[in-house]
């Protein structure tokens, strides 16, 4: 029975059972359901989950490592404020998970940018396009072997500078995978790392809500050289090329710096085939109606209750004080405690156990709380 499960829900192979696999899940799909809360509520304009853009998952299978699409769950969140939802993707694989799951709605425009042909999971050609009330909201960028920075920028600037004057999301989904960068172990695109963030930064000029997820990367000093760029410059701030000492510096040399030089492998997207693909997307997008007008009906509750109290962990010793943050058990939600419990302890499932300060007992009609204060 348990190895009949395992081949139904495709885990075993590509995507191994290991200790914490549950925690691990709970873990990365919590950070993008929790980001895109404080996304909603307006608490942040950027959020950033380095850990999550797991894109592969599907609604009842686990696959290409990917065992809860993350980013899913974290748009369905996002779309009950926001009408529409851009999602943008730059692994070097197809995000057929993500593509598959709003491939009938126009309420998500996905956008993938990504290694085509004889390469997993094969999908994501030219002519998916999307079905039905979705048909030209799924844009699709096949590439060839060894796209390098300059081929690369050609095609994702003007093709997603159209996406935001045609579609006009009200908020974005980026997932960063790593994989696209010269070098990585399973993949054969020929990015710098300053190419790659190009992209982010590009998005970032729109001035819209944005969840940043990570994706896939297998060279991994070269995925955490990547993401700590890319927080740098979504935080603006400018990041030595030198590497500071640290306990996994090693792994940086012989050259122990930021950025390295990509390859010399032979770009394979000739200039008409890139301009093939540009024109016939730039085409696509021509088509839809802009900004495809979503009634508001009420609002279901967040996924996530966040807990909005300071970490303790974050405060100075006067901050915290006796009996203060420090001295009890961090919350991550209501009703979930980070640690395992005393004996005779048990955790918080009775919502009227709650405090009334972390219960929502408000309407909210078209995204606007009903609270007598108008």
């Amino acid at each position: 029975e348990h190895l009949r499960q395992l081949k139904r829900y495709n885990v075993g192979e590509d995507c191994p059972v290991f200790d914490g696999l549950y925690q691990f899940c709970k873990c990365y799909t919590g950070g993008s359901i929790g980001g895109a809360v404080k996304l909603n509520k307006g608490q942040n304009d950027v959020v950033i989950n380095w850990a999550g853009g797991l894109h592969h998952a599907k609604r009842s299978e686990a696959s290409g490592f990917c065992y809860v699409n993350d980013i899913v769950l974290a748009i369905l969140e996002l779309a009950k404020y926001h009408r529409r939802i851009l999602y943008i993707d730059i692994d070097i694989h197809h995000g057929d998970g993500v593509e598959e799951a709003f491939y009938t709605t126009d309420r998500v425009m996905t956008v993938s940018f990504h290694k085509f042909g004889d390469y997993f999971p094969g999908t994501g050609g030219l002519e998916d396009i999307g079905y039905d009330k979705g048909k030209l909201y799924s844009l699709n960028c096949p590439l060839k072997d060894g796209i390098d920075d300059e081929s690369y920028e050609q095609l994702f600037k003007p093709i997603m500078t159209k996406v935001m004057e045609r579609y006009d999301p009200d908020a974005i989904v980026f997932q960063s995978g790593a994989d696209s960068l010269s070098g990585d172990r399973l993949g054969c695109f020929n990015l710098s790392i300053k190419g790659h963030a190009e992209c982010l930064k590009f998005m970032t000029t729109f001035g819209k809500p944005m969840l940043v997820l990570g994706g896939g990367g297998y060279t991994i000093r070269n995925v955490a050289r990547c993401w700590a760029y890319e927080t740098g410059c979504l935080l603006n701030v400018d990041l030595e090329d030198n590497l500071p000492q640290n306990d996994y510096i090693e792994y940086f040399g012989p050259e122990y710096r930021l950025h390295f030089t990509p390859s010399n492998m032979e770009n394979q997207n000739e200039r008409e085939y890139l301009e093939k693909v540009r024109n016939k997307i730039l085409q696509n997008l021509q088509l839809i109606e802009p900004a495809p007008n979503v009634p508001f009906h009420n609002v279901p509750s967040d996924a996530l209750e966040l807990d909005e109290r300071p970490d303790a962990d974050l405060l100075d010793d006067d901050e915290r004080g006796e009996g203060g943050a420090g001295d009890e058990k961090k919350k991550l939600w209501a009703g979930e405690v980070d640690g395992s419990y005393g004996e005779g302890e048990k955790p918080n499932r009775n919502v009227s156990d709650i405090e009334p300060s972390k219960r929502s007992s408000r309407n909210k009609t078209n995204g606007v709380e009903e609270n007598g204060a108008g």
